[in-house]
């Protein structure tokens, strides 16, 4: 965000730009208004007609829920409606009034020409016609001026007349248009009712769908009836689980065992067999302690024992088959362990129940779960199937309706609006013509003004403030001088004079006094290592004073009691000789060829300070300057006691190069700068000059200041200690003009 300081800076520099130029911007402004107001005197009367068209909806326009406004919006077809909030509003009639075929038609009624009997032009008509909405009302206020009062109230009503009667004859276009198109929707919207009947059916059919809100709820209350039975039947399976575990843990048998053992233990074939085996090998032990081996009695109890083993397992085969293979040992088992073996099979068998019970349970509410989940899509389905036939049927109804609404409006006169006030034939012309003509003047005045100073301002390449100045140059500021010419009038001449003088000697005590000794006392201490006695004063362009602030200089250094000579260099255009009124016959250029002696053209002009004029100028000035004997001359006046300090007037920087050339003999060059003289483009051509040939360059001295043109005041302070009483004597004391103060 820019700082009040800069944003102040920026109003004043344009106030200064506008100050600068006020004078052709106010001739062109006063110019301006004085032609617009020549104009307003040519100008004819102008008469002016109006009438007025209130608004109200047409009688087949969308209002609300119907076509037409009902009593419930309203009252009966054709009452007064405000359009502003509607989707047709006045300004959308304002744009039908002026359309080019409604205008053709007034303007070939009522014959209109201009003012060179031709016929009028669509164009100039609807520049004539002033249409506009009255604020917070439904009224559109129809104006038209013309120089015949009789035609403006003819065109106004007019054209009322004829929008009306096109309004009238467009409503019924557009509702014919309107209920022909309908009638066609109305089979196409009949049977989309029928297809979105048809799909919800089928839909509801194929998901075997009554009443998914109240098949939701069912099941979910399913689920829970489900997760307590599962719970009762974890617990119950639990407890078998339990049961059989220590059942198998007693009977250590599993179940297709403790089958088998069962089975074969109420086998009477296999316990038949099994007691004859036993009965065999009784007797084989008691015969095999009586007899041996190879006893015809052992072999044949040997023989049968065989036979009855085979038997065995031929009837443990065909009773519980081969796959179980069962112990000898277990064939015949006790009661106790007949009902363990009982029990343990029970267990099992209980044990298998609960578990399938439980599977059966968990596939039941899996199946629910799935049905639950599919719920809502199908609701979301069924919704949308139901959706489509409401809208269906709505806009079935809707159609159904407007079709006959149409049908009533087809045959009715009714318009959109209706004229509430026709347009008189004015008596009294507009005044207000002329006033507009007059502000118009006024405000393209100031435009043309501004334009002028702002062009102006453009094509002025001249630096005018200090400011410009220093960001153009860029070097170290030694000093400011205040404008020191002063336009006196003299007492013996009617006529007004201009007179430079030599500020430090004529006006000690002035303000541009101060500003040479802060000079010279800025370039005393500019250079801390080595003592300044030889400095080239020159400027880019010429009318900077130079030569003003070179005698000026001198004279305040001089005023200190070091001796000073001031060398006036510029042999082209020499001035030192008329600042301080001494003859020019004699001077640096004679002293160069060898013509004169120094001793002899230099002149004492006050205490302490010599000046050598630039004598007769020679065909090169450049070639006496840039020799030997010019280096030896310097060399000599700042090496001898004779003089402290040397200063040089040399040519502008940009019109000869005997500054640069002087420069490379001397200790650096003081530039001076004028605000309101050296441009843009000079001061930089100066600048890069100084820049690529290297030169010592002490400083800038702005010369010339004019405090008004600044936008900071620099010098605002000085009027309390400074007057222009010192310059008024020195005038009087040049033109020889006796003091009052002395008499």
């Amino acid at each position: 965000m820019e700082s009040r300081e800069s944003i102040d800076l920026d109003l004043n520099r344009y106030l200064l730009i506008l100050k600068r130029w006020w004078l052709p911007a106010v001739s062109i402004f006063v110019a301006t208004v004085i032609l617009s107001a020549i104009s307003t005197r040519f100008m004819k009367p102008d008469y002016e007609a109006e009438g007025k068209l209130l608004f109200r909806l047409p009688s087949f326009k969308v209002a609300g829920t119907n076509l037409s406004p009902g009593s419930s919006e309203g009252g009966d077809s054709g009452d007064l409606k405000p359009l502003v909030a509607t989707q047709n509003p006045i300004s959308s009639q304002i744009e039908v009034i002026t359309s080019p075929k409604l205008l053709q038609r007034t303007i070939d009624k009522l014959q209109l020409k201009d003012n060179e009997g031709i016929p009028l032009e669509v164009q100039a008509l609807k520049k004539a016609l002033n249409l506009k909405i009255i604020g917070g009302t439904d009224v559109l206020l129809i104006s038209y001026s013309s120089s015949n009062p009789e035609e403006a109230a003819a065109v106004v009503n007019t054209i009322m007349s004829f929008y009306l009667e096109n309004d009238i004859l467009t409503n019924r276009s557009e509702a014919a248009a309107a209920r022909q198109f309908m009638a066609k929707q109305l089979p196409k919207t009949q049977a989309a009712v029928n297809n979105a009947e048809v799909a919800l059916r089928i839909f509801k059919q194929k998901h075997q769908i009554a009443d998914l809100s109240e098949e939701t709820r069912s099941a979910v209350a399913t689920i829970g009836n489900l997760d307590n039975e599962m719970n009762s039947v974890k617990a119950q399976l639990n407890e078998v689980n339990a049961q059989t575990n220590q059942l198998r843990q007693k009977v250590e048998l599993n179940s297709q065992e403790a089958i088998a053992v069962s089975a074969l233990s109420q086998s009477p074939a296999v316990q038949g067999v099994l007691t004859q085996l036993q009965e065999t090998d009784r007797q084989l032990a008691v015969e095999r302690s009586r007899f041996l081996d190879d006893n015809p009695i052992i072999i044949n109890l040997e023989a049968r024992k065989a036979s009855l083993n085979s038997l065995l397992q031929q009837q443990i085969g065909q009773t519980i088959g081969n796959r179980t293979p069962v112990p000898q040992s277990l064939l015949q088992i006790g009661e106790l362990r007949q009902n363990l073996i009982q029990n343990f099979l029970q267990s099992e068998i209980q044990r298998f129940g609960l578990t399938q019970r439980l599977s059966s349970l968990y596939n039941s509410r899996s199946t629910y779960e799935q049905r639950v989940k599919l719920i809502p899509q199908l609701a979301q389905n069924q919704r949308e199937l139901e959706r489509k036939v409401e809208v269906a049927e709505s806009t079935y109804q809707t159609l159904l309706k407007k079709v006959q609404e149409l049908q009533l409006v087809e045959n009715t006169n009714t318009a959109s609006s209706r004229i509430i006030a026709q347009a008189l034939v004015p008596k009294d012309p507009v005044a207000g013509k002329k006033l507009i003509v007059l502000v118009l003047g006024v405000m393209f005045g100031l435009f043309f003004a501004t334009t002028t100073v702002f062009l102006l301002a453009m094509r002025d390449r001249s630096l005018k403030t200090l400011k410009e100045v220093r960001d153009i140059f860029g070097y170290t500021l030694l000093g400011i001088v205040p404008l020191s010419v002063k336009k006196l009038r003299s007492r013996y001449s009617d006529a007004e004079s201009t007179v430079q003088t030599i500020a430090v000697r004529d006006t000690p005590h002035s303000l541009t006094s101060e500003m040479y000794r802060m000079i010279q006392a800025n370039l005393k201490f500019l250079s801390s290592d080595k003592v300044l006695k030889t400095i080239v004063v020159t400027s880019a362009i010429p009318k900077e004073g130079k030569s003003t602030v070179s005698a000026n200089l001198a004279a305040a250094i001089a005023q200190l009691g070091r001796k000073v000579l001031l060398i006036d260099a510029d042999m082209r255009v020499p001035s030192q000789h008329h600042l301080w009124q001494l003859t020019n016959a004699v001077g640096l250029s004679e002293v160069l060829v060898g013509q004169a002696e120094f001793d002899i053209a230099v002149s004492k002009v006050m205490d302490s300070l010599d000046v050598l004029t630039a004598g007769v100028r020679p065909p090169n000035p450049l070639a006496l300057l840039d020799s030997k004997r010019m280096a030896s001359l310097i060399e000599n006046f700042s090496s001898q006691d004779n003089y402290d300090f040397v200063i040089i007037d040399a040519p502008p920087l940009l019109l000869a190069a005997d500054a640069l050339t002087l420069s490379q003999m001397t200790d650096g060059i003081l530039l001076v700068a004028r605000p309101g003289v050296i441009d843009s483009n000079s001061a930089a051509a100066a600048q890069e000059m100084l820049e690529r040939s290297s030169h010592n360059v002490l400083g800038l001295v702005v010369n010339g200041l004019i405090d008004k043109n600044e936008s900071s005041s620099y010098f605002n302070h000085a009027k309390e200690y400074f007057t222009y009483q010192d310059l008024t004597k020195a005038v009087k004391r040049q033109k020889r003009i006796p003091d009052k103060s002395s008499v």
